[in-house]
């Protein structure tokens, strides 16, 4: 049942306008995925969520991506380009982290108040899908490797089965997800440290060998800039994995004077900490990647199973194959889950502003999956440098035009101090934030294919973050921050005083939401939640021109 406003002023009762199919209305499933995640649905303990965020980081891309590097660009460059790229990733990350645990926001919600405009998100919610889908068809590339190896399963055929097994987590959420990451948890940690255990009991002088080494390409264990910064562009196309780690954090309880402490360990390491633990992986698949060169050669070692195989197969014996195998398929479940579950979001994000229908997250995970078992038949693996090195361009300016927003603008008063992501409230676009990244993505992937030198072009994924950071405040004040908000939040923004877990009846789909996800609507009169207001095709935005809309008392449900 709805509950409006009429004429004079009483409630009155009238049936829902909109009803959802069942995928997209159990919310159990849905996860709020296109909405403010209800404080009432975040029931997790700060420990729970970022134990399944981390999960989400048990990829072995980065196995395959630091071998990749330093194997074309030496140790020293390498190296130093890896942990370069980590104090950018996770700079960057902090203020995003911060703002989707606090505000109960995912990825594409937070770009839009962060600078972009309600329709302005929808080229990041693309290049975020893109994020997704790469990195399923690269963790399920390796997976079908693994199957290959241990089972002789032919590739394309160990390519579907790697999508197909993470399909039952990711279609059930949030729920399911915490369940197997913390279970699979104690598994992977062990298959983690045992080949670099093995390692280092067995010959510990391989690590000086490893600092001097120059690479396959002819590079030399010398510095060199150039490698350095085409090193640096690869591992910085791993930025957007904020993006997946916040898709959980937006579940982070509310931080209180009694979770203060475990609230902001949490969010720092299932935030932007993931980046530390990745450095680490990229730099030991090097590792493992050099000391099996002479065993497997150059094309093997970049495919973590055969030099993981390689590694523990002294300790192990003839179960190393058996427990490699498994090691390799629970590490790409746990982020396959991942990429498949935050994919979903984005595309569902994307289809729904320019489409205005939502038929279910559940649709959107074989949709991202299906995309990406495509790629993997394509042979995607094979070109792993240039797809990561090209989409890093991109990445960074989205990442960098939002981190300047939440660092710069919102601390001087140039943007609003919230993040407001509803249709209602927002210009279709926001030169601040679109216009930086679409100017910092251009220049830079001009620079990427040499336009501008050898120099510039290895360091193109340095110098989109830099215009982006520079133009989100210059263009901020500008336009003098007037295409932030089309007009003030009168439910739940600054200076109303309400309890934000209270509720509003939403008008069209009848469902309670609490305030952060209402709008007061002038088509309907009354209150909407934020994705009916986002499906309607037929208001014509006329909430820009009308005055606020009186509201009843909202509900405050006390269990």
């Amino acid at each position: 049942m709805t509950e409006i406003l009429s004429d004079s002023g009483e409630e009155t009762t009238n049936p829902p306008q909109r009803r959802y199919a069942a995928l997209a209305a159990n919310e159990n499933r849905e996860d709020y995925s296109l909405r403010y995640a209800a404080q009432s649905f975040r029931k997790w303990s700060p420990f729970v969520v970022a134990t399944t965020a981390l999960g989400g980081i048990a990829y072995l891309a980065d196995f395959a991506i630091g071998a990749s590097i330093v194997l074309s660009y030496g140790f020293t460059s390498g190296v130093l380009a890896i942990l370069a790229a980590a104090v950018v990733i996770f700079v960057t990350g902090v203020p995003i982290a911060r703002a989707c645990a606090t505000y109960g926001v995912d990825m594409d919600l937070l770009t839009r108040g962060a600078g972009f405009g309600y329709f302005g998100s929808t080229l990041t919610s693309l290049v975020y899908a893109s994020f997704t889908v790469i990195f399923f068809s690269l963790e399920g590339s390796i997976m079908g490797q693994a199957f290959q190896l241990a089972l002789g399963i032919p590739l394309p055929i160990g390519y579907l089965l790697a999508t197909l097994i993470v399909l039952p987590f990711a279609l059930y959420g949030m729920g399911a997800v915490a369940k197997m990451q913390t279970w699979t948890q104690p598994l992977w940690i062990a298959g983690l440290v045992l080949p670099f255990i093995v390692v280092l009991v067995r010959e510990p002088g391989r690590f000086a060998d490893f600092a001097a080494f120059g690479g396959t390409e002819g590079a030399g264990s010398g510095f060199s800039a150039v490698g350095f910064g085409f090193g640096m562009g690869v591992a910085l196309s791993l930025i957007g994995q904020i993006g997946e780690q916040a898709d959980y954090l937006r579940f982070m309880p509310e931080k209180t004077a009694s979770n203060k402490r475990s609230w902001w360990a949490a969010v720092l390491a299932a935030g932007p900490g993931w980046v530390v633990l990745g450095a680490a992986k990229q730099i030991g698949g090097a590792l493992l990647a050099f000391l099996a060169l002479g065993a497997v050669g150059k094309t093997a070692a970049l495919e973590p199973i055969a030099p993981y195989l390689d590694a523990v197969k002294p300790a192990l014996g003839p179960v190393a194959l058996t427990f490699a195998a498994l090691f390799v398929v629970v590490s790409q479940i746990k982020i396959n889950t991942t990429n498949a579950y935050s994919g979903s979001l984005s595309f569902a994000n994307f289809f729904s502003r320019v489409l205005h229908k939502h038929p279910g997250r559940a649709w959107y995970v074989l949709v991202n999956c299906g995309i990406a078992l495509a790629l993997m038949e394509f042979g995607a693996f094979a070109f792993l440098n240039k797809i990561l090195g090209f989409y890093s361009n991109v990445a960074i300016a989205w990442i960098g035009a939002v981190c300047a927003d939440l660092v710069i603008a919102k601390p001087l008063g140039l943007s609003p101090r919230y993040i407001e992501f509803k249709r209602a409230y927002l210009h279709k676009v926001n030169p601040v934030g679109f216009g930086s990244m679409l100017i910092a993505s251009v220049v830079s992937i001009v620079a990427y294919f040499g336009a501008f030198g050898p120099v510039l072009a290895a360091f193109s994924p340095l110098l989109a973050v830099v215009i982006a950071v520079v133009l989100v405040p210059t263009l901020a004040i500008a336009t003098r921050g007037k295409y932030y908000l089309v007009r003030p939040n009168t439910v739940s923004g600054p200076g109303v005083e309400a309890d934000l877990r209270a509720t509003h009846v939403c008008s069209v789909c009848g469902d309670p939401y609490e305030l952060p996800d209402i709008a007061d609507c002038a088509k309907q009169g009354g209150a909407i939640c934020s994705l009916c207001c986002t499906l309607d095709s037929t208001c014509h935005d006329m909430c820009r021109e009308a005055g606020p809309v009186a509201l009843p008392e909202p509900t405050f449900h006390t269990s």
